[in-house]
C-alpha cells in the first residue's frame, strides 16, 4: 500500500504562560548524557467519527490549546538544546506542530502494515541527527475514514518511556479538562527535574555515539497473544516468569539460529542480550514517574560459550539474573563518586566484546509496562499505540497488544537474518497473526 503524507499546517506551540528566569538553564544528569542525540517516538492512532472535516477543527484546537497550557510545568519540552547537548534552554521557543493529511488512506489498512509507513506519521527522523535543536515535535495525522494518528518525538537526551508516558498523561488530562483539583486524584503532578541532582554529571559528558546500521535492515512486527504467551511461559519453565523474559528469551534464541544457518557454522553464535532497567523502582524509597530525565541503565546477558544449542529456560535465567543486579545498592553506587565508572562500565563491556564481528549483540527496550493506551485527549482511549522500527541491527522494542495481556515485538535484524527468523519453527508456533 502506498502512502502519501501531505502537511497542511505548521506551527510553534509556546507555553500558554512564561517560564521564569531562574528556571532558565536546566543541566543534564550524567545518566542523561551518555545518551545519543536522537528522540523517543510513539504513535496514537484514534478511531474518531466519519465527519473528520466538520470535526478536526475542534480536535486541532483542543490539542494545541492543551499542549500549550501542560508546557507550563513540562516548560523544558519547549526549549532548546545547548552547550553540545549537555543543557536545556528552557526558552520557551516551542513545540513543533505539524498537520497532514493522509488522502485515500483508511486507518484500518494501514494498520494492517504499519512498518513501512509510520516513519512517515512523525514531524521528522527521530533517528537522524541534525543542527536542529528542537526538543519536541508533534505531527497529527488525519485519515481519509475520520482516523487520525499522532506521531511524538521528544529528545531521548531529556526523557525516557517513563517520561513520555508521564507527559502524556498529563497532556491529555489537560485536553479532557482535568482541573488542578482533580489532578492529585489522577496521580499528576508536575515534573520532577531535579535528576542532575540525583545523578551529578561530575563534570564529564560520556555521550554515548549512535549505532545507526549501514548494511541492509528488515523492521518487521510480531504478535504474541495471551494464549501463545501463556503457552511459551509454561515452556520455558523457570519459576513464575514473566511475559517480558519468555518473550526476550524466544526471541534472542531464535535470532541466533538465524545467524547459525546464514553462517553455515555448526553452533550458535556467542552473543549479548541487553534491556533497559527502570531505575526509579530500585532506589530507597522508590521513586515517583514523574522524575523526568533517563533514569535507567543497561543489564546485559552474556552467551559468550559457543553451544549447538540453548534451552529457553536458560536464557531466561541470564536475563532475569542480569536485571536482579541492578538493585538498590547499585542505584546508590552510580549516585557515589565513582558512579561515572559505574554508569558506564556495561557500555565498555559491550563494546569490547562485540569488536568481535562474529558475536551478536540484542538490545531490547521494554515499553510494555506503560499507560499509552489510556491517552485519551478526549474522543476516547487509542486503538492502537505503536512505535517505529530502530534503523539499528538487532534492536527490539517490546510494547503491550491493545488488549493488554499480548505484546507486540518490533524487531530489526539484517535482512538475511530476517528471511531466517520468520521461518523459525519454535517462534512461528508462539507467533499469533492478531491479536
Amino acid at each position: 500500500m502506498e502512502v502519501k503524507v501531505e502537511i497542511f499546517s505548521k506551527e510553534i506551540i509556546k507555553p500558554s504562560s512564561s517560564t521564569p528566569d531562574h528556571l532558565r538553564n536546566l543541566e543534564l544528569s550524567m545518566l542523561d548524557r551518555r545518551v545519543p542525540p536522537i528522540y523517543v517516538p510513539i504513535l496514537l492512532f484514534y478511531t474518531t467519527c466519519s465527519d473528520i472535516d466538520d470535526d478536526y477543527a475542534s480536535i486541532s484546537s483542543r490539542l494545541k490549546n492543551s499542549l500549550s497550557q501542560t508546557l507550563t510545568s513540562f516548560y523544558p519540552l519547549a526549549g532548546r538544546m545547548r552547550s553540545q547537548q549537555a543543557l536545556v534552554d528552557c526558552n520557551d521557543e516551542g513545540v513543533l506542530f505539524l498537520e497532514a493529511e493522509v488522502p485515500n488512506v483508511d486507518l484500518s489498512a494501514f494498520l494492517r502494515n504499519p512498518e513501512n509507513n509510520a516513519l512517515q506519521l512523525f514531524p521528522f527522523n527521530p533517528f537522524e541527527s541534525s543542527t536542529e535543536t528542537v526538543i519536541t515535535g508533534v505531527q497529527v495525522n488525519v485519515f481519509s475514514c475520520g482516523g487520525i494518528g499522532i506521531g511524538l518525538c521528544i529528545s531521548h537526551k531529556i526523557v525516557d518511556g517513563t517520561a513520555v508516558d508521564y507527559f502524556l498523561k498529563a497532556w491529555s488530562a489537560t485536553a479532557r479538562g482535568i482541573n488542578d483539583d482533580d489532578r492529585h486524584q489522577h496521580q499528576l503532578q508536575a515534573p520532577r527535574l531535579d535528576s542532575a541532582l540525583l545523578f551529578p554529571p561530575k563534570g564529564m559528558n560520556i555521550l554515548m555515539a549512535g549505532s545507526i546500521s549501514k548494511e541492509k535492515i528488515s523492521t518487521k512486527r510480531f504478535i504474541f497473544n495471551a494464549t501463545k504467551l501463556n503457552e511459551l511461559k509454561a515452556k520455558v519453565g523457570i519459576q513464575n516468569p514473566s511475559r517480558v523474559e519468555s518473550v526476550t528469551a524466544l526471541i534472542w534464541k531464535s535470532a541466533m539460529e538465524a545467524v547459525k544457518v546464514n553462517s553455515g557454522k555448526e553452533k550458535l553464535p556467542r552473543s549479548i542480550s541487553t534491556h533497559v532497567v527502570n531505575l526509579r523502582e530500585r532506589t530507597v524509597p522508590p521513586l515517583p514517574n514523574h522524575v523526568f530525565g533517563n533514569l535507567w541503565q543497561v543489564a546485559a546477558a552474556f552467551l559468550l560459550e559457543e553451544k549447538e544449542d540453548v534451552e529457553l529456560g536458560y536464557l531466561a535465567g541470564l536475563i532475569r539474573q542480569a536485571q536482579k543486579e541492578i538493585d538498590s545498592h547499585y542505584v546508590s553506587e552510580l549516585q557515589g563518586d565513582e558512579g561515572l565508572a559505574k554508569a558506564y562500565k556495561p557500555y565498555k563491556e559491550v563494546r569490547s566484546l562485540t569488536s568481535d564481528p562474529q558475536l551478536q549483540c540484542y538490545m531490547f527496550g521494554s515499553w510494555t509496562r506503560f499507560g499509552f493506551y489510556g491517552t485519551d485527549f478526549g474522543w476516547g482511549s487509542p486503538t492502537w499505540v505503536c512505535t517505529t522500527g530502530m534503523p539499528v541491527k538487532n534492536g527490539i522494542i517490546l510494547m503491550s497488544t491493545p488488549s493488554g495481556d499480548g505484546i507486540e515485538a518490533w524487531i530489526t535484524l539484517a535482512e538475511q537474518d530476517m528471511v531466517e527468523f520468520q521461518g523459525n519453527p519454535e517462534l512461528s508456533h508462539f507467533v499469533s497473526p492478531t491479536y
